[in-house]
């Protein structure tokens, strides 16, 4: 950059370009050393790399559907993986059933840890939607004690059904809510399945403030391509 202030490092090959063009209306001679004024002077700006912190938030809770859709979230989580060492990204996982949320991959950039953590994921179940969405919470708050640059999406996989609990749709928007008034970004995949559509994780979308996707099946592909547009955005 254009040296404005006495900060910063002199960036000698910047500086050099910026002074080639002057050097005939300047007079200088062949023999002569490069005549520099005050601006042609440019300093070094030096950036880090954004790292990022990808926390998926997957229902668990059902049958065959949600076996499958294990499956596919294992097969993208380890793909994500495979990028984070040179992005500098961790990547986590929550999964919700039963009556109960469980942080079933802290976040990490390990394709080891992620192979031993991701090998058992249960599934079946009610839906703790709002409890899902409260685990999410927490770990971002926890990590953004742990590394305030580290730039958050929450992936949530939902059909957007909660049945855990008294008013578990209503908690589950409530708790939305407080997740988007932290400003963290967020996606929402819609898994939902069948002839008949109620929407939803789309309502639930405009709760969260997220993107908002629908996925006739999740499959891993789907996922990885999802997220990295998130990121993106």
């Amino acid at each position: 950059m254009p040296a404005r202030h006495d900060r910063g490092r002199l960036h000698l090959t910047a500086t050099i370009r910026a002074a080639a063009p002057h050097q005939p209306a300047r007079g200088r001679l062949a023999a002569e050393h490069l005549r520099l004024a005050v601006p042609d002077l440019r300093l070094a700006v030096t950036e880090g790399r954004e790292s990022n912190l990808v926390l998926l938030v997957v229902d668990a809770s059902g049958s065959m559907a949600a076996r499958r859709r294990m499956e596919a979230i294992k097969a993208a989580t380890v793909s994500l993986l495979l990028d984070a060492y040179q992005r500098r990204d961790k990547i986590g996982l929550i999964t919700f059933r039963g009556a109960t949320a469980t942080l079933a991959l802290p976040p990490t950039s390990s394709i080891d840890t992620a192979a031993r953590r991701l090998q058992e994921l249960p599934t079946g179940g009610r839906t703790p939607l709002a409890e899902g969405l409260l685990c999410a919470a927490e770990t971002l708050r926890l990590e953004r004690i742990r590394d305030p640059r580290r730039r958050p999406l929450l992936v949530l996989v939902t059909d957007g059904r909660a049945t855990h609990g008294p008013d578990a749709v209503g908690r589950s928007r409530l708790v939305a809510d407080q997740l988007r008034r932290t400003g963290v970004a967020s996606l929402v995949i819609d898994c939902e399945s069948g002839r008949m559509s109620l929407g939803l994780a789309q309502t639930l979308s405009l709760h969260l403030g997220a993107q908002y996707l629908t996925v006739d099946e999740v499959a891993a592909d789907q996922l990885v391509r999802a997220v990295r547009q998130g990121q993106a955005a």
